[in-house]
């Protein structure tokens, strides 16, 4: 898979933003069947930074209903927090 493909797009929270500044990790919405050293190639490569940590996550999607009761869900996805090493930050605007 190519970078493109792994990591689908950043998380921009209230708490992201946060561990952005205290501790230099971001949030992101990587492919689910991507695995940490996926994610940790993907992101050096596309942000030209280095990481020195990631986390990731499986977040199930939640139940949703529309007004005639149709039960649905929303997609499953996978989260990944990522620690750049000091002096290294990603640009999210």
């Amino acid at each position: 898979m190519s970078p493109f493909h792994i990591i689908k797009s950043a998380r921009l929270t209230e708490k992201g933003g946060l561990q952005s500044e205290k501790y230099n990790q971001y949030t992101l919405v990587a492919d689910r069947r991507a695995n940490k050293i996926q994610i940790r190639h993907a992101v050096e490569e596309l942000f030209k930074v280095k990481v020195v940590d990631v986390k990731t996550m499986n977040v199930r999607g939640k139940k949703r209903r529309q007004r005639t009761h149709q039960a649905g869900r929303s997609a499953h996805w996978k989260k990944a927090v990522v620690k750049l090493k000091k002096g290294d930050q990603i640009v999210l605007t």
